[in-house]
């Protein structure tokens, strides 16, 4: 049922991702109800539709991703949701997933976004410092402002092949275009028992979204130090490349 959950309000999107068992666990549906996906896709044309389940174009060569595949990124990385938990997300665009994930992980956590294109950071920063991020989970007055302030999100700008060092290792990594092989330094930065989520494949060929688990025999909680591949599901995203490949694209 993926592609089929549009809604005419925020809403009405999660509860058909919800309906059509794309989503799964109340606290993803509860995180994506927190966070208005309108806030995060560019209104200036107006047949963008922030609550069509389809990839947006937010310019500079790149693409929000479909509702629905935020939602199954939400769902195979949830269980490292986890209070204190440190994620980083690769190619954050405007901001909307790294909103999601800062739901589900702060106070205590931290998000980290990064981007090469400081045009879509500096948008991010935006979007958060006018509001869209508006949990129902957070007293009123822990707003984006101060998650900002307190380095409890950090959006910053820099090619996601090399990850972030500042805060490694992180407990969940997302990245959000495709890699023809899997970036060494985010294998590097993940933590013993942490789970990377990416595509792999090249631009315009087959591609596969892959769940990769550090030190977690058979999926489990097991820091053994190896790495373990999942596949997930074919996919295709925009390619995870140098800045000017990419503002080549646009």
């Amino acid at each position: 049922m993926a592609w089929r959950s549009h809604g005419r309000t925020n809403d009405e999107l999660v509860d058909n991702l919800y309906r059509n068992e794309i989503i799964t666990e109340h606290r993803v549906a509860r995180a994506m109800k927190s966070v208005d996906r309108a806030n995060y896709v560019a209104m200036k044309e107006p047949s963008i539709d922030p609550y069509q389940d389809s990839p947006q174009p937010i310019g500079y060569g790149a693409t929000i991703s479909a509702p629905h595949m935020h939602a199954h990124c939400l769902q195979e990385l949830s269980r490292w949701f986890v209070p204190g938990a440190k994620v980083l997300d690769v190619g954050s665009g405007t901001g909307y997933l790294t909103a999601l994930f800062a739901e589900m992980v702060t106070p205590d956590g931290v998000v980290v976004g990064v981007d090469h294109v400081d045009e879509l950071v500096r948008a991010s920063r935006e979007n958060f410092h006018r509001g869209a991020f508006e949990s129902r989970r957070f007293p009123a007055n822990l707003s984006a402002h101060k998650l900002l302030a307190a380095g409890e999100v950090i959006l910053a700008t820099a090619d996601g092949r090399n990850g972030w060092p500042g805060r490694a290792p992180y407990d969940a990594i997302h990245v959000g275009a495709a890699s023809p092989s899997i970036p060494e330094a985010l294998i590097e930065q993940l933590a013993p028992g942490g789970r990377l989520i990416i595509p792999v494949g090249r631009e315009h060929e087959g591609q596969t979204l892959k769940a990769v688990d550090k030190g977690a025999f058979a999926f489990t909680l097991v820091p053994d130090g190896n790495v373990y591949e999942k596949t997930l599901m074919g996919v295709l995203y925009v390619p995870l490349c140098d800045k000017a490949h990419q503002l080549r694209r646009s």
